[in-house]
């Protein structure tokens, strides 16, 4: 079993919407810390979100008031909402968690989700 699953991207025009979820599976989301992680061509990973245990949200500067992220641990699924998505955002949305916040490196990542803007 895949501990987390993404899905949600597309193609979608500037100023467009888009809703990414991702499928939790084999260890205890609810007490996790959930983070959205994205890779643009050519670049490394970029953070872009994060969500603690208690649902106390996170965001890159770049995507605060447009992106929220969010959790429903009753279906083990974390969603980021994308609004006025720009070029810029295109890039390859991973999801990630961590039971320890402080840890170096995450527990589990997804295999991604690919969010195309363009007009």
């Amino acid at each position: 079993q895949v501990p987390l699953v993404e899905s949600g991207g597309g193609l979608v025009q500037p100023g467009g919407s888009l809703r990414l979820s991702c499928v939790a599976s084999g260890f205890i989301f609810s007490a996790s810390w959930m983070h959205w992680v994205r890779q643009a061509p050519g670049k490394g990973p970029e953070w872009v979100s994060a969500i603690n245990p208690g649902g106390k949200t996170y965001y890159e500067e770049s995507v605060k008031g447009r992106f929220t992220i969010s959790r429903d641990n009753g279906k083990d699924t974390l969603y980021l909402q994308m609004n006025s998505l720009k070029s810029e955002d295109t890039a390859v949305y991973y999801c990630a968690s961590k039971a320890d916040p402080n840890a170096p490196q995450y527990d589990y990542r997804g295999q991604g989700t690919q969010v195309t803007v363009s007009s």
